[in-house]
């Protein structure tokens, strides 16, 4: 659904978690420069108030805060409740909320590893659950899940449940695009790679990252722009980047015995002690 099918009606709204910096803060930006509403979902609300305050003024579109924190079970409900209390309905949803978790799987309490599968996936869904009934009855609407190379990479010490979880939103996205294509929806999976942005320092890996060449790093604003513009072109699984394209063709086609050992080893410098 796009800027130009709403003419004469009421802007489009774009819901999009994880909005308090990042990639998230990236999608708002985007989505508010296109003319979308906004309703940006994260735990923390004064960034929130600002980039809503911000990006109400420097587009002319209205754009709320909805702090919540989506390792909750059910966390997805009350943002939907919300929307809805205010008459309005999500036209893009943007899941972008996640963090990650570098000890190994036992290393951190098992309520940690529950809060990541939560955000990462059992919320994602949720929302996704929500909203698609009604962009199905509207004859159109956009779902982006930001995934990662890192789906399509086999398993390695560390970050024990992130390349599963980025794995699932590719599939969730190809499946998505198989069931509600004909209905009207566009869904697409971004896999970016190195991102500027703050993961690494809230995971604990940030002086790793930072020794990785800069001309492997993309900013969250391209990472956003290239997302969008896939999915307003109906492209259901992007990879940003020549870099990343080439990196996610070795790990699509090469042995999974290579790609095993590689990976093990490149991984290592990123798994924190427990």
């Amino acid at each position: 659904m796009t800027i130009e099918q709403q003419a004469g009606g009421p802007r489009p709204l774009a819901l999009v978690t994880g909005a308090s910096a990042g990639i998230g803060a990236a999608f708002a930006r985007a989505y508010a420069a296109q003319g979308y509403d906004l309703a940006l979902v994260a735990r923390r609300a004064d960034r929130l108030e600002a980039l809503a305050k911000q990006l109400s003024a420097a587009h002319g579109i209205e754009a709320f805060a909805l702090p919540a924190d989506l390792s909750k079970l059910d966390a997805q409900a009350p943002i939907l409740e919300a929307i809805a209390a205010r008459g309005r309905h999500v036209d893009v949803l943007v899941n972008n909320a996640g963090f990650g978790i570098a000890q190994s799987f036992t290393g951190v309490p098992w309520a940690r590893q529950r809060d990541f599968l939560m955000t990462l996936v059992v919320n994602a869904c949720g929302l996704a659950y929500g909203v698609i009934p009604g962009m199905v009855e509207r004859g159109g609407g956009a779902i982006i899940n930001v995934a990662s190379l890192a789906g399509f990479a086999p398993g390695a010490a560390g970050h024990t449940l992130y390349p599963g979880a980025k794995s699932l939103a590719i599939k969730f996205s190809q499946a998505l695009d198989a069931e509600y294509r004909a209905k009207g929806l566009r869904v697409t999976a971004i896999c970016p790679g190195f991102t500027l942005t703050e993961f690494a320092e809230v995971n604990g890996t940030q002086a790793v990252m930072a020794q990785a060449p800069r001309r492997f790093f993309q900013t969250a604003d391209q990472v956003a722009g290239a997302a969008i513009a896939a999915n307003q072109r109906g492209k259901v699984v992007i990879v940003p980047g020549w870099h990343n394209k080439l990196a996610a063709g070795l790990l699509r086609y090469l042995p999974e015995s290579l790609l095993e050992a590689v990976i093990r080893r490149g991984a290592a410098k990123y798994h924190l002690e427990d």
